[in-house]
């Protein structure tokens, strides 16, 4: 910005009333210093400084301009140190989305501990199963959950989970329990937004699509109607595993169990990454 060129020069040298002091200040050379100041003379066409071999003074319109200009340049100094500390020390609004569930589960928690070690951060925490654009939304974090789709976001791997099929043991008494993967089209799958589930047969990666009665968007309802006895479902190690351990639901089909999915911290590929942010992704990471 052209009207700031030479003001930070110029407030030097007239707070020490030296051109070499203020290059010192500074750390540049006196006659960089006196470029600059002569230049600003210039564009103002005023005199701002009396200049001899011994001292310098202030002009009477310099008086004025430094009164002035003093204010600037310290609320210029406070502005770079607040920035500078807030890169150092975690601190301000640090806006957050994840996934409903697991974010009730596992986010909200973490971040509730995380808020406890740092009394200067604020949280603001978007639970939706929607990919929120975090540029668009001013997102500092984004929890994803499995794959993800190549993007010019930056990615830490926080853990991983795994999917499971479950049926409740009413349901396989009544139905039977699948053997082989093309025994499923032989019964009641329930569905979410995807209506087909991943599987590893012999060492490759197989998508099957399946079909039910039942589709929805929410994984605690499909839990639900597994549970009363409705039909299979695929879902996440932390929809399942409670209901797993106390024999409320049984794994079938262990042997095609896909790998574990990624759960990721995404956010902006920015060299500056805040304080907060960096210091929650770490203790996320520590965490899982």
């Amino acid at each position: 910005m052209a009207g700031w060129q030479g003001v930070s020069e110029f407030v030097a040298v007239a707070e020490v009333n030296s051109f070499t002091v203020a290059a010192k200040k500074l750390g540049t050379s006196v006659v960089q210093v006196s470029r600059k100041v002569s230049a600003l003379e210039q564009r103002l066409d005023v005199k701002l400084l009396h200049r001899t071999t011994r001292n310098v003074a202030l002009t009477e319109a310099g008086q004025l301009y430094f009164d002035q200009c003093k204010q600037l340049v310290e609320g210029l100094e406070e502005a770079e140190l607040a920035v500078m500390q807030m890169q150092r020390e975690p601190k301000g609004l640090l806006r957050v989305t994840a996934p409903v569930t697991f974010g009730e589960q596992h986010i909200a928690p973490l971040a509730h501990e995380f808020l406890k070690h740092y009394p200067q951060v604020s949280l603001d925490l978007n639970l939706t199963n929607q990919t929120l654009d975090l540029v668009d939304n001013g997102i500092d974090i984004a929890i994803r959950l499995g794959r993800l789709k190549d993007s010019s976001l930056i990615a830490k791997r926080l853990g991983d989970r795994q999917l499971y099929v479950c049926a409740s043991p009413d349901y396989l008494a009544q139905h039977g329990t699948p053997e082989h993967l093309d025994d499923l089209a032989a019964h009641q799958c329930l569905i979410s937004a995807m209506d087909y589930w991943r599987f590893r047969e012999q060492g490759n990666e197989r998508s099957l699509r399946v079909s039910g009665r039942i589709r929805c968007n929410s994984g605690l309802a499909l839990l639900n109607a597994c549970k009363a006895g409705l039909g299979l479902v695929q879902l996440p190690d932390y929809y399942v595993q409670e209901s797993l351990h106390s024999g409320e639901l049984v794994e079938v089909l262990a042997n095609y169990r896909d790998t574990r999915e990624g759960i990721w911290a995404v956010f902006t590929p920015n060299r500056n990454l805040s304080a907060k942010a960096r210091a929650f992704v770490e203790f996320l990471a520590i965490s899982f």
